[in-house]
């Protein structure tokens, strides 16, 4: 499985990997290919060009140059994702769906009919931070994704982003991930225990 090729996805790529940290822009390449995967796994076709910008920006709003104080990062995020897309010439329905991606990743499941780009990026997110739904994964495609996109410390460091955005954002959802076990199950992820 390879990313897609084209305008639009190496733009995302070049944004991500200059303005997230290695950790961050491995987690949002392994989340596309998690989704990806997770698709190809069940035959279901899929969007690849805007699911891949999705994935690359759907956490850059969690960096210091696009943090909103006010409004949750996934929300801005999604506004991040209109501005850039914007940028390639992208009509406003696909702009909007770009944005509707990253607001989606961090709600409540999106049923694959409704909406596969979102459900798709729940699913990557969701393996890629919690190891939430990883037995649906082949541990062989596990370990050679980590291999290639190593984890770097990742668990903490974005735990410690997602208890920033909970003190300054107590609304948010990332605030209510906090409240829970989200944490723990984080750092916990069997993708860190090798």
């Amino acid at each position: 499985m390879r990313v897609p090729g084209g305008r639009a996805a190496e733009a995302a790529q070049l944004v991500c990997e200059e303005y997230a940290d290695a950790a961050l822009y491995h987690h949002s390449v392994r989340s596309y290919f998690f989704g990806a995967a997770w698709a190809e796994d069940r035959g279901l076709d899929f969007d690849r060009e805007l699911f891949f910008v999705s994935s690359l920006l759907h956490d850059l709003a969690l960096v210091p140059p696009f943090d909103s104080h006010t409004v949750a990062f996934e929300e801005a995020g999604g506004h991040l994702a209109r501005v850039f897309t914007a940028g390639l010439g992208w009509p406003a329905e696909r702009r909007d769906r770009a944005a509707e991606l990253i607001v989606l990743h961090m709600r409540d499941d999106v049923s694959p009919e409704v909406d596969m780009e979102s459900r798709l990026l729940q699913v990557g997110t969701s393996a890629d931070v919690s190891g939430s739904g990883l037995e649906a994964f082949d541990p062989s495609f596990r370990r050679a994704l980590v291999e290639t996109y190593p984890r770097l410390g990742f668990a903490k460091s974005f735990v410690d982003l997602f208890q920033d955005q909970a003190e300054r954002k107590p609304g948010c959802a990332a605030a209510d991930l906090i409240a829970g076990d989200w944490a723990e199950r984080t750092t916990s992820n069997p993708l860190d225990q090798g």
